[in-house]
């Protein structure tokens, strides 16, 4: 079945926002060349700097854009609305700790599989607002982009980082359930190649189909390098330090440039909220957000998972932006028909 062509056509220049698409890609290059170069060379970054600058990445830079999100979106929303936004957002969060409660290590496969649709969808809407997607006539190459996109970041970690990556998970793991181990590790080894080849199946069709139905056009090519660029930064930059840049260097930078090129071509809405009133649905958003920070802590029956202060930071953090992440992406996007966090018109 095929579906709607997206895009912006702006009639202008869009310099601005293509310069914020174009500096996320040469961040992603210029880390693939460090850690490439560092890798021919025998030398490797200490697990404790790498945990440094994952906790960088993530809090100091990342952490800002996700609130900026939902105000983008709030804003010309009405007030019912905002307030039905921030009691679902609430309603989701609180639901998703009671299932790390319950059965730990199924949250932790959702969680996964919500940093998977969080990448992969929200990359896809940029790919829409700027880079193009002339190439995905079908509904099926859409979720299919979106897979290998979100894919690359979990499943190319867990297959070509082995130790870091189960030793973080193992971690969270037992933040919730002390001392239990990871599910199906008996099956590591076939498990993971098993994902690398599916991945790899799901590249080729994914570069395949978009080549069959749309040419070697352009949304093509600068699809095929895009995905060619994120498969590259995680099979060569350590995972700890991919994941913890990636998220403020590719996905906040690229949803940046979508929402100016979104802003300048929006028409102010006179009944929406005023940017007072929409700072406060923000403002509350953001202190339930920090409760909910608080309140993990209080509520996981060990907060650093056995492990050492700055590892099991890391993890405490990673899961805590897991737990966001959720409503982040089914309050903020799907269960908003008219409108969505990654909004394009």
């Amino acid at each position: 079945m095929a579906t709607q062509s997206y895009g912006l056509d702006t009639g202008r220049p869009v310099s601005v926002e293509q310069g914020i698409i174009t500096a996320s890609r040469g961040a992603l290059i210029a880390l693939i060349v460090v850690f490439g170069a560092a890798l021919a060379a025998g030398v490797n970054l200490s697990l404790e700097r790498q945990m440094v600058i994952y906790l960088i990445g993530m809090v100091a830079l990342n952490l800002p854009h996700g609130g900026y999100e939902h105000f983008s979106n709030v804003r010309r929303r009405g007030l019912p609305f905002g307030l039905r936004y921030v009691i679902r957002y609430v309603a989701f969060l609180t639901a998703f700790v009671g299932l790390f409660l319950l059965a730990p290590a199924l949250a932790l496969l959702v969680a996964f599989a919500t940093a998977i649709a969080k990448g992969g969808h929200g990359d896809l809407r940029v790919m829409d607002a700027l880079v193009g997607t002339d190439h995905l006539q079908y509904r099926s190459q859409r979720v299919l982009a979106a897979l290998v996109r979100g894919g690359a970041i979990m499943i190319l970690p867990l297959a070509l980082w082995v130790g870091p990556y189960l030793s973080f998970s193992t971690i969270m793991l037992n933040v919730f359930d002390p001392g239990a181990s990871l599910p199906g590790i008996a099956y590591l080894e076939p498990g993971r190649y098993a994902l690398l080849g599916l991945f790899g199946l799901g590249l080729v069709a994914h570069l395949g189909g978009g080549l069959v139905t749309g040419g070697m056009s352009r949304s093509w090519l600068l699809d095929a390098f895009e995905t060619s660029l994120l498969v590259v930064f995680f099979t060569v930059v350590p995972v700890v330090v991919a994941i913890g840049l990636y998220f403020p260097l590719w996905y906040s930078l690229r949803q940046s440039a979508r929402s100016i090129a979104i802003e300048g071509e929006e028409p102010d809405d006179d009944d929406g909220l005023p940017v007072v009133a929409a700072w406060g649905v923000l403002v509350i958003g953001a202190l339930a957000t920090a409760l909910v920070m608080v309140g993990l802590w209080v509520v996981a029956p060990d907060p650093l998972g056995g492990a050492s202060l700055l590892p099991g930071l890391v993890a405490f953090y990673t899961l805590f932006i897991c737990i966001v992440a959720l409503p982040h992406v089914v309050v903020g996007e799907w269960l908003d028909f008219k409108r969505g966090i990654w909004y394009v018109p």
